[in-house]
């Protein structure tokens, strides 16, 4: 077996530059990445920029090298500061940004000390505007989007010249995402939403959808799965439509198979989006999904093969399509055994990985198609 920390000098030094390892798709598509890279090509580490520890116990039980440049709740100056010294006295080969701030400095600090390679990752709509796409975008030597929609935007909105641009969605590990093993109760409802507890994911889109669903489906639940800022107000306006019986708020948490194989359906109602992980791992777990069909989720989601997709903000069109669902296990069985399909064929976490190798080598290489982006 190969060390993951071999000493070899001729391994790839990659760098996974993180705003923190708060709950969130990002952070464990992150993981999954590193943990799966070629170790006799790759030499993988995951730089921090400020605290924010939920997925520090996975990290290190998967051996995974963390480096924190700052532990404030924030970043500051100092984490860029640290920043800037790590990457001018101990360089890499190549400098992947993901999130919003290190999207932001990790490109102009990197440019600043002569990084060979800075890749910078789109995984969301709000990111073009988020990581001043406008102005920075020349700054980055390549852009991974892990949805088709998010490079079209970029060539539309800013001119993006298309061969700096790659497409690689997200990957499921399906050994661990599976169906249950044992059905669940057939009078059992649970409407499962896990999503952070921001503007861009519209809960109260999604609250107010339901109570009306509860109308129609008196013992039906909502699970919403989750942490963030909106956490006060969320609660608040669930405590005013809804009784506590058909509510529950779960916090955020690694392990989101016993969520997923309890629940009817996984419910998103998001106006911003990439392709959520959570998306891929309720199909891979055989769950129909109903979510707005913004970014790349009409990419995952077929409509009435996989699930429904309805406009975002429509609260009458996502409260008749949950509905719809809670009252027919026939297609919920036949949506679910439909995405698990889809999954496999396409959204293998082995898959994701390969390609993000390939991408990788041809750009450290400077192929043809390739090097002129990196100059």
């Amino acid at each position: 077996m190969i060390s993951r920390h071999r000493s070899d000098k001729k391994a790839i030094r990659v760098v996974f530059l993180l705003q923190d390892l708060y709950f969130g798709g990002t952070q464990r598509h992150t993981l999954e990445l590193v943990r799966r890279l070629n170790p006799s090509l790759f030499q993988a580490e995951i730089w921090l920029l400020m605290a924010g520890d939920d997925f520090v116990p996975l990290a290190r039980s998967w051996g995974l090298p963390l480096t924190w440049l700052g532990r404030r709740r924030f970043v500051g100056p100092d984490s860029l500061v640290r920043l800037w010294w790590r990457l001018k006295n101990r360089p890499v080969d190549l400098l992947v940004l993901l999130t919003g701030v290190p999207n932001i400095w990790g490109r102009l600090l990197g440019r600043l000390t002569k990084v060979p390679i800075i890749v910078s990752t789109l995984r969301g709509t709000g990111c073009p505007d988020n990581n001043y796409e406008r102005w920075l975008w020349p700054c980055a030597h390549h852009f991974l989007c892990n949805a088709a929609a998010l490079k079209s935007m970029m060539i539309e909105r800013f001119r993006v010249p298309e061969d700096r641009m790659t497409v690689i969605h997200n990957g499921v590990n399906l050994e661990y995402f599976r169906p249950a093993a044992v059905p669940r109760p057939p009078n059992r409802q649970v409407v499962l939403c896990i999503a952070r507890l921001v503007p861009e994911k519209d809960h109260e889109t999604l609250i107010t959808a339901f109570a009306r669903v509860a109308a129609r489906h008196p013992e039906a639940e909502l699970w919403l799965v989750g942490d963030g800022p909106r956490q006060k107000a969320i609660r608040r306006l669930a405590a005013g439509l809804l009784s506590p019986r058909q509510v529950r708020l779960i916090p955020g948490q690694s392990d989101l198979l016993p969520l997923l194989q309890q629940s009817s359906l996984l419910a998103l109602s998001s106006v911003q989006e990439g392709l959520p992980n959570v998306v891929l791992e309720a199909m891979a777990a055989g769950l129909p999904v109903v979510a707005t069909e913004v970014g790349g989720l009409s990419e995952v989601v077929k409509h009435g093969e996989t699930g429904w997709l309805v406009p975002p903000k429509d609260v009458a069109a996502l409260a008749d399509c949950i509905s719809q669902l809670l009252g027919d296990d026939a297609r919920c069985a036949t949506f679910g055994r439909a995405g698990r399909k889809l999954v496999e064929s396409q959204f293998a976490v082995a898959d994701m990985v390969r390609r993000h190798e390939e991408v990788f080598l041809q750009l450290l290489q400077g192929g043809d198609g390739w090097r002129r982006c990196c100059h």
